[in-house]
């Protein structure tokens, strides 16, 4: 028969409650209130301290990896802008790809510019069709994960949407009139800057320049193409990428601020003036 003065039958913490309930972890009596249910049986409240400093947390499982692979240099933007672009294609399934609410809510049209400004840059992120968005977000892995891992996440962040919004600019100066979607301009921007760099440190490039040369004649050839965006994401790709590459040295990264500031003001001041000449403004 159980001694009722033994003082193993109560609570370690509390000396005066009785108790016949052992941590499954240390053997130690516990009352109910500093019972903590287990898988088997229930654990003392120093058990669950020491348990829970010893597992792995949430934090580094998940955002911890998102970190670690920030650190590895993971080319972290263009996955993020191939998953929001596919998160976009996908509510275009849903809403209608050719004339549906989101299509109309983010497509480039020039006139509209001037009253909605960031459609130059929500066009990148829809598209016409699957083969099309499946064109531009490979060659967004190709090109853009390896740009991103040379200039850093700024710089190629700054590539691709002024590639982009340069796009978008020479669609509004060469054909006012269109109804543009799609990420063209600033993915032949990337394949421009990957040309002027690799020439710039030695690299041959012939290769890639036949591959940007054909699919700017696709765009010529082909009807419904804007091979307008194409050119200009080529010609505002290549500048900035000729500028990163005659300002690598840290004593020229004030300069390389300075000048890219300067493209893009110019980039966007030429799509809100045709934009604005549009619409009767100027």
């Amino acid at each position: 028969m159980t001694d009722p003065h033994d003082r193993s039958n109560f609570c370690y913490r509390h000396p005066d409650r009785q108790s016949f309930v052992l941590c499954q972890r240390c053997g130690r009596t516990i009352c109910g209130e500093c019972q903590t249910p287990a898988a088997v049986g229930v654990h003392c409240p120093e058990c669950v301290k020491e348990a829970r400093g010893n597992a792995p947390r949430l934090q580094p499982q998940v955002v911890g990896r998102v970190r670690s692979a920030s650190r590895r240099g993971a080319p972290v933007v263009t996955y993020g802008i191939i998953a929001v672009t596919l998160a976009v294609f996908l509510l275009q399934l849903v809403t209608g790809t050719g004339n549906g609410v989101v299509t109309r809510a983010l497509a480039f049209y020039p006139p509209l510019e001037i009253v909605q400004p960031w459609r130059a840059v929500t066009t990148m992120f829809v598209h016409g069709s699957i083969l099309h968005i499946l064109f531009n977000m490979y060659s967004l892995y190709i090109f853009g994960a390896e740009l991103e891992r040379q200039l850093g996440r700024g710089r190629f962040a700054a590539l691709y949407f002024l590639s982009g919004i340069g796009g978008s600019a020479a669609v509004a100066l060469l054909a006012p009139g269109s109804f543009v979607v799609g990420a063209s301009g600033a993915i032949f921007g990337l394949m421009a800057a990957f040309f002027v760099i690799a020439r710039s440190l030695g690299g041959r490039s012939i290769q890639l320049l036949v591959l940007v040369g054909i699919n700017l004649a696709i765009g010529f050839i082909v009807p419904g193409i804007a091979w307008q965006a194409h050119l200009g994401g080529i010609v505002v790709g290549g500048a900035i990428a000729f500028l990163f590459s005659k300002t690598r040295h840290r004593s020229k990264h004030a300069l390389q601020i300075a000048v890219l500031v300067g493209i893009g003001v110019i980039v966007v001041a030429a799509l809100l003036a045709r934009s604005a000449q549009l619409v009767g403004l100027l």
